[in-house]
């Protein structure tokens, strides 16, 4: 490792694992994390079989060892409908294609802390899954007590979106975990009840202020000749607004939801009858 005493410019430089990297990856695991992995883990790391990972190297180092690893990620590809997080994508269950990556591990050395290195590596996972059509997002654990990188991850826009009881059993003792995702290639979650009613205000509240709209020009339009007020009214019915709630009406955009489906064909009724109704009225004027 680097001596902490000593002070250079580093010149970070990032790679793939590889197997001349086994021995020091195991030992900054061992030295980072309370989780204890076995062998093959590592073996399964360096040599590629089913994790892709990512390395940091100092290639300005002042003992010489520039090959030497300060810093890694490792992943797995996860098949979507296989994750414990499915329910949180929106995507056609039907594509049996989509998949998920999932991070394993990230840790960088004491001494390089700070440097941005970890920020880096996580852009590195994120810049690889978005490369990937059929990828919807990154998702990972976080042991709740480990605060300083809970704030990490919320800072690289990760989405706390669940906390499972008991998810880690360390040492005799059970330890609750958090789920962060970051979304890519379009693999939004689902609307939540709040963003269902959110959009309803919003459309309801365009359509009050349409329909006001239409009643100043009525009034303003009662001094025209009445022949001129029937023309005018008759082509209300002509020229409703149809306005529909759609992906740009609403931050949430999950097109399948029955209930913000409900809500928009429900009122779109009442908003066309009522404007029947009012048209009907002012004919008789």
């Amino acid at each position: 490792m680097l001596d902490s005493s000593s002070t250079h410019s580093p010149t970070i430089v990032y790679r793939p694992i590889r197997p001349s990297d086994l021995d020091v990856l195991e030992q900054i695991h061992i030295a980072l994390f309370p989780v204890r992995y076995e062998r093959e883990f590592f073996l399964d790391v360096v040599h590629g079989r089913g994790i892709i990972s990512w390395g940091a190297i100092d290639i300005n180092r002042p003992d010489g060892k520039n090959d030497e690893l300060i810093g890694f990620v490792t992943t797995r590809f996860i098949p979507g409908k296989d994750s414990e997080i499915e329910d949180l994508f929106r995507y056609n269950a039907s594509r049996s294609d989509l998949c998920l990556v999932y991070i394993l591990t990230l840790g960088v050395v004491d001494d390089y802390r700070c440097l941005g290195v970890a920020s880096s590596l996580v852009q590195e996972v994120i810049k690889y899954a978005t490369s990937i059509a059929s990828c919807r997002g990154v998702y990972l654990h976080v042991i709740s007590y480990n605060q300083p990188a809970i704030n990490f991850y919320k800072k690289m826009l990760f989405r706390l979106v669940r906390r499972l009881s008991h998810f880690y059993y360390i040492r005799g003792r059970h330890y609750d975990s958090y789920l962060f995702v970051y979304y890519v290639n379009g693999g939004r979650s689902p609307c939540s009840p709040l963003e269902i009613v959110t959009a309803f205000l919003m459309y309801f509240r365009g359509f009050l202020r349409m329909l006001v709209s239409k009643l100043q020009r009525t009034e303003s339009n009662k001094n025209l000749p009445r022949w001129y007020r029937c023309k005018e009214t008759n082509s209300l019915l002509v020229n409703q607004n149809k306005r529909i709630i759609s992906a740009d009406d609403s931050s949430c955009q999950h097109e399948s939801s029955p209930a913000a489906t409900g809500f928009v064909t429900t009122h779109q009724q009442a908003s066309s009858e009522a404007l029947t109704q009012i048209a009907i009225s002012l004919k008789g004027l």
